[in-house]
């Protein structure tokens, strides 16, 4: 008696399976989301100390460094009243509230001599340490593209996200790259557009626009 009633169960159970089943690829196929996976962490860091002075930057004195070289900008103007969206959210950053020295390097993925300069910059910031700020501003590109090229390149300082380009409009200059030597009353004391930077340039360029020694 028990043997016959397994027997007449064992239908059921396997048409219960086969009903699972089969209700599972209904439903995908109807177009219920599958689970997504996890959108990948941003590679730069966040800019929330931007607004603040670099802890080991020098007191700014009574004279400031004679601007020199090319210049798209007036020599002394301060950075444009502008505000840009971090990379990694939050408020926008006020461009007049970023506290110098800083050195802001405007850059996009499909530019060669960017992503040639790039891994230079990142070792800028980690060689100046709390001396000046290093910023990215990734303009005219995509932020997938931009934070690919994070990745490969091991890219960690702060980057606003310009993809209008308003920055170089309001400077005027569209160039890439492009690069400014902001002293610590916010004033633009050096734009480059001379192409890719190595550390020994960049150092240099550091040093005589900013006043601050970064360790080889």
């Amino acid at each position: 008696m028990n043997r016959r009633a397994a027997l007449l169960f064992l239908p059921l159970l396997l048409a219960a399976a086969a009903g699972c089943t089969t209700t599972g690829a209904d439903e995908t196929a109807a177009g219920v989301p599958a689970p997504t996976r996890a959108e990948r962490p941003s590679p730069f860091a966040d800019c929330a100390t931007l607004t603040t002075a670099p802890s080991a930057a020098a007191t700014p004195g009574g004279s400031a460094a004679t601007p020199s070289g090319d210049q798209g900008a007036t020599p002394g103007d301060r950075l444009p009243e502008l505000s840009l969206t971090c990379f990694t959210g939050g408020a926008p950053v006020a461009l007049r509230d970023v506290r110098g020295p800083a050195v802001v390097n405007v850059w996009a993925s499909w530019c060669p001599p960017c992503r040639k300069e790039l891994p230079a910059f990142q070792r800028l910031s980690q060689r100046a340490g709390d001396r000046l700020h290093v910023i990215g501003v990734n303009s005219q590109d995509s932020r997938g593209a931009a934070q690919s090229i994070g990745e490969d390149l091991g890219v960690r300082f702060p980057v606003l996200f310009d993809q209008g380009q308003a920055l170089q409009r309001a400077l005027n200059r569209n160039a890439f790259p492009l690069t400014l030597f902001v002293d610590g009353q916010g004033r633009v004391r050096h734009i480059d557009a001379s192409g890719a930077l190595d550390d020994a340039r960049l150092h240099e360029l550091v040093r005589e626009h900013l006043g601050v020694a970064v360790p080889a």
